[in-house]
């Protein structure tokens, strides 16, 4: 007579098929926050640097003046600041929340690589500095020159940008900060009150001094 067993028989295939997703949702954390925190420094450290230089015609010679991020545009180092608090939020929200602020930080990524770009053949700022020098509302500057701060700046902006795009796409399998400190609304289970000490068994008396307790006092 044959017997079937009720026990149910391990599924190899799916403890195996959950590994490689495990270890997938690691490498894209890690990946999202590098690119976060490296496009942020390289925007920040890239706008403060010089980006433009020139010539303003003084008197009878020449003043040469240099331009650099935060004169040109403001823009990139803002976005990046929003966008290194956007990465940390990531890990502080979840569900739309967690959309939400995964597409805050692409957007502020995108911003700070277009302003940078866009600000790469500026002439405005050098030109105030001009009028500023020469007292002349109407100067401009002469033997205009770019550097390539401006494209490194960009470059950190596409890093943010590929940071918010990878929170996008797995951030939902991404761990959540303060999961680790939120209760889970399971009751905690009361201590039960210690009983008092029988003053007819001395070892009782003896305990009850080792923990501090008083052994005279009544419960």
């Amino acid at each position: 007579m044959e017997y079937v067993s009720a026990v149910p028989v391990p599924q190899p295939r799916a403890e195996a098929a959950a590994a490689p997703d495990s270890a997938g949702s690691r490498r894209s954390l890690a990946a999202g926050l590098l690119l976060g925190a490296a496009g942020a420094t390289v925007v920040l450290l890239a706008s403060g640097q010089t980006w433009a230089g020139g010539k303003a015609a003084i008197g009878g010679g020449t003043l040469a003046l240099n331009a650099d991020g935060q004169d040109v545009t403001g823009l990139p180092a803002a976005l990046a600041i929003v966008g290194l608090a956007a990465l940390v939020a990531v890990f502080a929200v979840r569900g739309a929340g967690r959309l939400a602020v995964s597409g805050l930080l692409a957007l502020s990524g995108l911003g700070a690589a277009l302003s940078a770009y866009l600000g790469a053949s500026d002439s405005a700022a050098l030109d105030e500095k001009a009028a500023q020098a020469t007292g002349d509302s109407s100067a401009t500057i002469e033997a205009l020159s770019h550097t390539a701060w401006p494209y490194v700046t960009a470059v950190g902006g596409l890093l943010i940008l590929l940071a918010g795009l990878l929170a996008l796409r797995f951030g939902s399998r991404w761990p959540t900060m303060s999961g680790r400190y939120e209760r889970d609304g399971t009751p905690r289970p009361r201590k039960t009150p210690r009983a008092a000490p029988d003053p007819d068994r001395p070892e009782d008396l003896w305990k009850a001094l080792d923990r501090g307790e008083d052994p005279t006092r009544e419960a």
